[in-house]
């Protein structure tokens, strides 16, 4: 018998992000509007501190959890930004990045034939380890509420095989918080209907407007809720690899499992860096966050002239305008504007299907090259709006 390969894999693709992001090695000349991650260094004491962990060879597995000391600075940081305590010996888990978080959860929670619902356009990574684990994503739509979940449309979506619900705020890809009232709406809802909530909160320090509230703060959850997070957009750490995972000791236990039969343990010197990240680093979000307020408000009002609809971001570092007029597909439109505008940005089908009339721009670039990109982005569609244009075919699959 000839062997196969699971069909789960082969029905998922790669992330539509990375799909333009690769085609930039064919125009050198291009601004990177593509990828989420920040323009600023790792702080100098962070990086030391891997440096020291790697000279005093503490390079070795960890505890499956991770290092007890991360998890107790991991859980009193976010005791002390927003009141709500995890215990370090039995409900936090140290993952490999945010991403490693959702796997554990999803393969935690999710059975073949579970429902979990999705408001989108969202994050490219969730749909992928739903699909491999059985469960199917059933997609809320927020583009007629500003990117906001509704809460009436929440419960509309709600069958006997629902298992949960997926948040991600502020939002990828379209930098939107979710307003306080509302947040109390959907929490009532999740706990009338006794579902599991995964919120993914890796955004939350970089809030713009307002106070980040976490799904964390309401009691009524603690028994329901998987929250995940990181340091990859806080501090300037993508590559390291790094985020947390808290969850009632019910649930944690089942978690560890599931991540250490993957990981075994995050990566060691990381999470001896992480510890100076979260105890001798807490202003660094803040002052990044004074730097992407003024590139979010410069791309806003450019764009809003050149006439896109857009939402103003509150938080995260993208923006997600409209790209209805053109009569194309946003990979289409992402595609022509690579080759004839020389910027590269991320189709909104890449954020699920419900993303396709949009594009979503990262602001996580320089304020001059970013004044560049929407000079050339401006040129384009004045040229576009007043001739006859060609568009460029779908580029092939990667």
């Amino acid at each position: 018998m000839t062997p196969t390969i699971n069909p789960r894999i082969q029905a998922i693709k790669l992330s539509g992000i990375r799909k333009i992001a690769n085609m930039l090695v064919d125009y050198p000349n291009a601004i990177n509007l593509t990828v989420g991650q920040p323009d600023f260094p790792t702080p100098a004491k962070v990086k030391a501190a891997a440096v020291n962990a790697i000279a005093a060879n503490k390079t070795g597995y960890t505890h499956n959890a991770g290092l007890l000391e991360l998890r107790h600075a991991a859980s009193e940081y976010f005791n002390n930004k927003y009141g709500f305590t995890y215990d370090p010996q039995t409900e936090v888990l140290i993952t490999a990045g945010a991403s490693g978080g959702m796997d554990a959860t999803f393969r935690t929670i999710l059975e073949e034939g579970d429902e979990i619902i999705v408001p989108a356009p969202i994050f490219a990574g969730y749909d992928p380890l739903i699909t491999l684990t059985g469960a199917t994503a059933v997609y809320l739509d927020t583009t007629e509420t500003n990117f906001i979940p509704d809460p009436t449309q929440l419960a509309a979506l709600i069958t006997p095989k629902t298992k949960a619900v997926v948040f991600s705020f502020p939002s990828n890809p379209t930098g939107v918080i979710i307003p306080h009232e509302t947040m109390d709406q959907l929490v009532d809802v999740v706990v009338k209907h006794d579902i599991f909530i995964v919120s993914d909160e890796i955004y939350s320090e970089n809030t713009f407007k307002g106070t980040h509230r976490s799904f964390a703060q309401y009691p009524q959850l603690r028994s329901k809720l998987f929250l995940i997070h990181g340091l990859s957009k806080s501090h300037a750490m993508t590559g390291w690899r790094l985020g947390f995972l808290f969850a009632s000791a019910e649930w944690m236990r089942h978690a560890v499992k599931a991540h250490a039969h993957n990981t075994i343990c995050a990566n060691a010197p990381a999470q001896h860096a992480a510890v100076v990240a979260l105890t001798e680093c807490p202003n660094t979000p803040a002052d990044m966050n004074k730097q992407y307020i003024k590139r979010r408000d410069l791309v806003y009002t450019r764009l809003t002239a050149m006439g896109l609809p857009t939402v103003k971001p509150n938080g995260a570092f993208y923006i997600f305008p409209s790209i209805k007029e053109f009569n194309m597909t946003s990979e289409q439109f992402a595609h022509t504007l690579l080759k004839e505008a020389d910027v590269a940005v991320v189709p909104g089908s890449a954020f699920t299907p419900i993303g396709e009339a949009y594009v979503r721009l990262s602001f996580a670039n320089s304020y001059d090259q970013l004044e560049i990109a929407m000079d050339r982005i401006e040129e384009w569609i004045v040229y576009w709006r007043n001739n006859e244009r060609h568009i460029v075919p779908d580029p092939p699959l990667m």
